[in-house]
């Protein structure tokens, strides 16, 4: 005798479990979103003035949607300083070692020269001196994003027999990412003038050389 009751042996059917209300879903336009008006607030306001609020109305969403992912303007900014570090430079390929520092070399120029940019790195450094964990993600940031660039090029250049092997990888990331930052974020000077940024490759691969 067939019957429609579920057979002993079969588990009763569980219940069809519902998302809590209210449950935050984070939507990654509106991460971005955000990560964007970090940057934008930033280079407006500098570090010190920049708040939570600010930021939501910059991005267009309200102050929750800031919570509901970083707990902090502190925690906002390291993380958003510690992704530059995953994005970091395209490494060159050009086939030469004057043509690889070249062609970096105008890409860091351009980027270092952009408004934001140039509003936010030196705010950042000043905060740094007096914010230990700041100070920590930035160098890591700036750090990475530059050594691995470095490295790729030199090893590039140790491939092509255009440098010996085992060049000193400290010294050979000061020599190559060292003066364009000196220019640009130190001293802030404005754009290089024609021909400097070749004669600075030609130089830097010359020292490198003789590493």
């Amino acid at each position: 005798m067939t019957t429609n009751a579920a057979s002993a042996d079969e588990p009763p059917a569980r219940p069809r479990r519902r998302a809590p209300a209210g449950a935050a879903v984070l939507r990654e336009d509106v991460t971005e979103a955000i990560r964007t008006a970090v940057f934008e607030e930033l280079a407006a306001v500098g570090y010190a003035r920049m708040s939570i609020e600010g930021i939501a109305r910059r991005a267009g969403v309200g102050k929750t949607a800031v919570y509901r992912r970083w707990r902090s303007k502190l925690h906002l900014v390291l993380d958003v300083v510690s992704a530059m570090a995953v994005t970091g430079f395209p490494v060159p390929d050009t086939g030469s070692l004057e043509g690889d520092l070249r062609l970096l070399y105008e890409v860091t120029s351009r980027a270092l020269r952009h408004p934001v940019a140039s509003q936010i790195i030196p705010d950042l450094q000043a905060e740094a001196a007096r914010n230990p964990d700041l100070a920590q993600a930035f160098q890591k940031a700036l750090r990475d994003g530059q050594e691995g660039v470095a490295s790729r090029i030199v090893a590039a250049a140790e491939q092509r027999g255009e440098l010996r092997a085992g060049a000193d990888p400290e010294l050979a990331l000061d020599l190559i990412s060292g003066p364009l930052y000196w220019r640009s974020v130190v001293i802030r000077a404005p754009k290089p003038p024609k021909g400097y940024l070749e004669k600075l490759a030609r130089a830097t691969a010359a020292a490198l050389r003789a590493l």
